[in-house]
């Protein structure tokens, strides 16, 4: 049975991607998380209340930053980094703390798994790497245009990557994220709030006038991309896009969302935030190739699936 640690395992993707691990009964998790306060950690604690009965789970309370904790972890045959400082705008007001949890934590972590010949480690990039870029849709040949300190803590960390890779032998992926969405969701990013809003008869502030775009990516699909990485051999250093490869438009988005609920939002319009794209939309035929990636959510399936979760935790977390 293979030792997985998942870093920020009790954060959104983290929590989907321990649950899917533990269902095949082929794997030991571990994850370690600080449960850092940029949103409650009673959502946290939500997302892996299930896991504590399975005997092949295990929770360390801990941060990437500090090698004593990550030392209380032994046994590991592969690491999944998914734990960071998150989002866009909040980086530009804390950029020190950002590059710090994002970069040093990644080099701490890299320096773990050499110690310990830790072999294999996939590593959660973000679409906000590609930046300003407007030739869609986005390849992971591109040049990198970053335009936020989130997105440049991204790109540092996948070259620390690639220094490891060559120094040490670590194969060292990096999956690069496109705004993925579904139950536990980040209540910081946009699906979150703008169902939160309406279901409280709240405004939903949007930037812009709507026409920007992203690659709405559901987690069940981001997860078995994940899941597939853990065998990958075909070399020992390599970039990959998890995207949906179909964009859609914010106020497209939101009309999607009041279908969903069944009821219309009220939009609070701002000007554009420093930091956004405006378009996010990735290729992935690597992804198909490499990993028999197929991403088959459409988007209405996907905000049901969060609904029914959103209504849920709300209503036992009232």
């Amino acid at each position: 049975m293979k030792h997985i640690l998942v870093t920020g395992g009790a954060g959104f993707i983290g929590s989907n991607l321990t649950q899917t691990l533990l269902l095949t009964g082929k794997y030991k998790v571990t994850c370690i998380d600080n449960f850092d306060d940029f949103y409650p950690a009673a959502q946290k604690n939500w997302n892996i209340k299930d896991f504590h009965q399975n005997p092949h789970f295990s929770l360390v309370h801990g941060d990437i930053r500090n090698p004593e904790d990550l030392n209380k972890i032994q046994g590991v045959d592969t690491i999944i980094h998914l734990a960071a400082k998150a989002g866009v705008r909040p980086s530009i007001e804390s950029p020190d703390l950002y590059l710090d949890v994002n970069i040093n934590g990644t080099r701490i972590l890299l320096d773990y798994a050499r110690e310990n010949d830790i072999k294999q480690f996939l590593f959660a990039s973000s679409s906000s790497v590609y930046g300003v870029n407007e030739n869609v849709p986005w390849i992971e040949e591109d040049p990198l245009l970053p335009i936020s300190p989130y997105a440049a803590s991204k790109v540092a960390g996948e070259m620390l990557g690639h220094v490891y890779s060559h120094l040490y032998g670590i194969r060292f992926i990096a999956l690069r994220f496109f705004t993925v969405y579904g139950p536990g969701q980040r209540p910081d990013l946009a699906i979150h709030k703008f169902f939160r809003a309406i279901a409280n008869e709240q405004p939903i502030p949007v930037y812009g006038d709507g026409t920007t775009s992203r690659d709405y990516t559901f987690v069940d699909d981001t997860v078995k991309g994940i899941a597939a990485a853990l065998d990958y051999t075909r070399s020992d250093f390599e970039i990959i896009n998890l995207g949906n490869h179909r964009t859609i438009t914010l106020a497209n988005l939101i009309e999607a969302v009041e279908d969903t609920c069944g009821k219309k939002a009220i939009i609070d319009r701002h000007a554009e935030q420093p930091g956004d794209v405006s378009q996010t939309y990735a290729e992935i035929s690597k992804a198909q190739e490499y990993l028999g990636y197929d991403p088959s959510t459409s988007l209405e399936e996907g905000l049901d699936v969060f609904y029914n979760w959103f209504k849920e935790f709300y209503s036992a977390n009232a």
